[in-house]
């Protein structure tokens, strides 16, 4: 009963909040930045919670958090769910029931309040739309923080060279290797409003998650994040809905492995890098593993 001791005793003593998005709590971490592997005792999965983790990761997500005008900020993210549906119609077909990807970004686009006639338009013009390629690019940031970029671009070489001048304008370079940092995971997101932290662990648990996080979503309201193998994404998804949660989107993401700690100065290189990266219209989304020192 550690974790939930550990658990419940954090609860009480949150951080002072910053202003900004996305607290993460994660649950089954030990004392350092690393994210250690689920724990087991007999049959049972023991999910566990680091202060240390918690503070830092609230702050960095804190600084990470894009300003500006919202009606430009909705614009963007709307054209980068547009480029993710391009990428699942690519991988699987234009029919969301044939296509769980596809079903799972459409219903994301429906919880962001994405009218559902751009939704089918977006669709639409994935199927019609030119040969593009997907890339991942490898790199370091500030501080030796390690990022995924993910593109879809019809010039590929272009893509490379702005990125790579973005890197260096901004301290950083591409590197081989960053993607070790990271494991490709299912992701579900629930509110967590009127979840106790012992339900969220407990729910986890019967569910078959290997991780449980206490997150916020862009209006920093509190959201649960459940991690899963990609194969279980369907599993576990089904089993919270059934023990009484609404989900909110699930689908893929790359989940951190070992946290790169940085301070203030290094955190704010590293969230202009970051923005900027976002900002290239060929970049659908950017991974980090940035974690604040405590």
């Amino acid at each position: 009963m550690l974790g939930l001791t550990l658990f419940r005793t954090l609860r009480t003593q949150r951080p002072p909040r910053l202003v900004g998005t996305a607290p993460v709590r994660s649950v089954p971490l030990s004392g350092s930045c690393a994210l250690s592997p689920p724990c087991w005792t007999g049959p049972v999965r023991t999910l566990r919670l680091s202060t240390a983790f918690c503070a830092g990761h609230n702050k960095w997500s804190k600084v990470r958090h894009i300003k500006g005008p919202k009606d430009e900020a909705r614009g963007k993210m709307i054209s980068k769910f547009g480029m993710m549906i391009r990428i699942a119609v690519k991988e699987g077909g234009s029919n969301p029931e044939l296509n769980i990807n596809l079903a799972n970004l459409v219903e994301q686009c429906r919880s962001k309040n994405i009218p559902k006639a751009s939704i089918d338009a977006a669709i639409k013009s994935a199927e019609k739309a030119k040969p593009a390629s997907q890339h991942m690019f490898e790199a370091r940031g500030p501080g030796g923080c390690a990022l995924l970029i993910e593109t879809l671009t019809d010039n590929n070489p272009r893509t490379h060279q702005e990125i790579k001048r973005l890197l260096t304008k901004n301290r950083g370079t591409l590197s081989d290797g960053a993607r070790h940092n990271f494991t490709h995971m299912g992701v579900v997101m629930a509110p967590a409003e009127n979840v106790s932290a012992e339900r969220a662990l407990e729910m986890a648990i019967e569910a078959g998650a290997e991780d449980v996080q206490e997150t916020e979503d862009e209006e920093e309201k509190l959201q649960l994040k459940f991690v899963c193998a990609v194969s279980d994404l369907n599993k576990v998804r089904g089993s919270l809905e059934r023990l009484g949660l609404h989900i909110t989107s699930a689908g893929l993401e790359f989940v951190t492995r070992n946290h790169s700690c940085l301070d203030q100065e290094q955190m704010e290189a590293a969230s202009s890098l970051i923005e900027a990266l976002t900002d290239l219209p060929d970049v659908v989304r950017v991974w980090d593993n940035i974690q604040a020192d405590s």
